[in-house]
């Protein structure tokens, strides 16, 4: 006879679990109730964790929610009002159907990488600054003053941001996911005490637009990270005043002033500055060339309106990249973060997890499972010909 999978999870928080799946899918517990042909109080007290479920029952609603059995059965409540805040935040021109798979997706993300976290015992260390206080000052002055602060108290110095990502997550201890978004949502912001500060931006974009995306969302983080954000493309009539703030963050954070300053001065000196120039610029510092003319237009080194007026001129930026021979940026297309990989074959390898539930985290099949662990112990080699790596060895033994 197979053992119970509900032996040893605790009712309450499969319960709770239940609960969030069954309204992620708009069913009220009646219609729920009806499907299991049960009593609706019994379905409340299933949610309630006072009566527990039976294994037949939990096979059902896996399937009515949508859902795998495993991912009803994770250990720990799913984080209370996650979701919630996040739907909360819905700009009222975006529909609440387009983003509620991947709300759901996103919460999942950061509760599994809390997860992994346990299992390995490696904590994410959490190094926050302060709140800065931005109110009843100009947005755009003290975007460049904050972006200044945290370059200065992570050791970021003046030149290129070339590993943004890694950046927020090991100096800060943000967990930063890239995952598929409706084409207008840039990104997504949310903050808990369990899960820390959690990002997600649009993978579907440009690598230069996911760069400024998670500047833009880090903004907000340094300035209000009790309140959750959804951020759309352009979708602002009149930008309200902490957008300007985020934005002019996002372009001083990755463009600082005085480090690109000296540069195009550099550029500039003895001939007047080309179109290629401003590409060459822009391919440098891994952002858009529309963001870096800004920039500069910002910094009053060019005159205010030359983007404006390339557009008109139908200046193709792709076919100056062509002509100069300027490669594509290199793009990390990892959804998910090379930490939470490396956490996940850990658990696996300390058999905490199965090839199974190794997949489910890592959102692939069991073929892409053992392709992780491949590529993860190919890249942990010295001289690219290591054998076999136990990422949970520590590296010096304890006393005997």
């Amino acid at each position: 006879m197979s053992e119970n999978p509900l032996k040893g999870i605790e009712p309450r928080a499969l319960g709770a679990r239940l609960r969030e799946a069954r309204e992620s899918r708009g069913l009220t517990q009646t219609q729920v109730a009806e499907h299991l042909k049960v009593a609706r109080t019994t379905l409340v007290a299933i949610e309630k964790g006072d009566r527990r479920l039976k294994p037949a029952e939990l096979i059902e609603l896996a399937g009515l929610y949508d859902q795998r059995v495993s991912e009803l059965l994770q250990r720990g409540a799913p984080v209370e009002g996650f979701g919630a805040l996040l739907r909360r935040s819905l700009p009222s021109t975006l529909g609440e159907s387009e983003m509620s798979a991947p709300v759901e997706s996103f919460q999942h993300l950061c509760e599994d990488y809390s997860r992994l976290e346990e299992i390995c015992e490696a904590p994410m260390r959490r190094r926050y600054p302060p709140e800065y206080e931005i109110q009843g000052v100009d947005p755009e002055i003290v975007a460049e003053d904050v972006a200044n602060s945290e370059r200065h108290r992570l050791g970021l110095g003046e030149g290129p941001l070339l590993n943004l990502r890694e950046t927020l997550e090991s100096d800060v201890g943000l967990r930063v996911f890239q995952i598929e978004l409706p084409s207008r949502v840039a990104g997504m912001f949310a903050f808990s005490e369990t899960l820390g500060g959690c990002m997600a931006v649009n993978l579907n974009h440009p690598p230069e637009r996911r760069r400024h995306s998670l500047g833009h969302e880090y903004g907000h983080f340094l300035t209000s990270r009790y309140r959750s954000e959804i951020t759309l493309e352009d979708h602002y009539r009149r930008m309200p005043a902490t957008e300007r703030f985020a934005e002019g963050f996002a372009r001083a954070f990755l463009m600082p002033a005085s480090g690109l300053r000296r540069r195009y001065l550099e550029l500039e000196r003895g001939r007047p500055l080309t179109h290629g120039d401003l590409c060459r610029l822009a391919h440098f510092y891994c952002v858009a060339v529309e963001a870096m003319i800004r920039r500069l237009e910002e910094l009053r080194l060019i005159p205010v309106g030359t983007w404006e007026r390339l557009r008109q001129e139908r200046f193709s930026v792709q076919r100056a990249k062509q002509l100069l021979g300027i490669a594509p940026t290199r793009a990390d297309e990892n959804p998910l973060p090379p930490r939470y990989v490396g956490l996940a074959v850990e658990a696996w390898q300390i058999g905490e997890l199965s090839e199974g539930q190794l997949a489910r985290y890592l959102r692939t099949d069991r073929i892409g499972a053992r392709e992780a662990i491949l590529r993860l112990e190919r890249s942990s080699g010295e001289g690219g010909s290591a054998g076999a790596v136990d990422l949970s060895t520590p590296l010096v033994a304890a006393a005997g």
